[in-house]
């Protein structure tokens, strides 16, 4: 379990290795968009084609949130997930946005114990749409 309380610098880190975890789930997504198929999956294979732009666009605030507290964002990538079962990578991307959605939760406290509350709106509307991707792949996954 992450500590809520961190300073500004460890919140830089801590943010910049989200910012490796958005862009390894962007490529993931396209990765799996492009090789996924069968007549059953067309409906979510346009949605996770959506949201590997949504991944990118959360990397792009998050890129500018870690340069407005005076860090670097990162250009490393997180380790990405492949499959060649359908069903597989939908549970691969379902991880990995359970694992986004927990960061995010702890990130917003980190955030705002800081009282950097404009970075905590841009993770919670960050956080919605991670828990909206959720709901996709459990849809798709029949859960």
């Amino acid at each position: 379990m992450e500590k809520m309380e961190v300073t500004r610098e460890e919140l830089i880190g801590l943010l910049n290795h989200d910012l490796g975890l958005e862009y390894s789930a962007a490529i993931q997504y396209i990765q799996h968009a492009a090789v996924m198929s069968g007549a059953q999956f067309g409906g979510i294979i346009k949605e996770i084609k959506i949201h590997a732009n949504e991944e990118i666009a959360h990397a792009q605030i998050l890129a500018g949130q870690i340069a407005f507290l005076g860090g670097t964002p990162t250009v490393d990538v997180g380790k990405i997930h492949t499959s060649e079962e359908n069903v597989e990578m939908l549970k691969q991307d379902l991880a990995g946005e359970e694992d986004a959605i927990a960061r995010y939760k702890v990130r917003i406290e980190q955030a705002e114990s800081l009282k950097e509350f404009a970075l905590a709106k841009h993770l919670m509307d960050i956080l919605a749409t991670e828990q909206e991707h959720a709901m996709d792949l459990q849809e798709a996954l029949g859960k």
